[in-house]
């Protein structure tokens, strides 16, 4: 029995350190997006000054956000993985969602 108990407790454990492993991945990942996004726009907009463009045109060409767009749909995909869309829509926000709604039409018929 006890090898047994062992045996899930390190199967519990190997699961959760490759969960902090995928984590610590992706916040990599998300602070690596921010940082060479900056500098790229940043770079964008300054060459973009230096050429006579306005401040104005640099901040609102396409451009100079495009890499942030594609990039960050990468970013959200490996989020839903990491997170799953249960993170949005998941048990506990389905039942609060329920309560919520009893709760108003309770509201509604008391004042009628």
């Amino acid at each position: 029995m006890e090898e047994t108990n062992n045996y899930s407790e390190e199967k519990i454990y190997l699961k959760a350190k490759k969960r902090v492993e995928e984590l610590k991945k992706f916040y990599k990942h998300v602070a690596v997006y921010l940082i060479v996004n900056i500098f790229i726009s940043s770079r964008r907009v300054m060459r973009n000054l230096d050429n006579g463009e306005s401040l104005y045109d640099t901040i609102f060409d396409y451009s100079t956000y495009g890499v942030w767009f594609f990039w960050g749909i990468a970013i959200v995909l490996q989020a839903f993985k990491l997170f799953g869309l249960n993170s949005l829509f998941g048990a506990n926000w389905e039942k609060q969602k329920v309560r919520e709604l009893m709760d108003k039409r309770r509201n509604d018929e008391v004042r009628f």
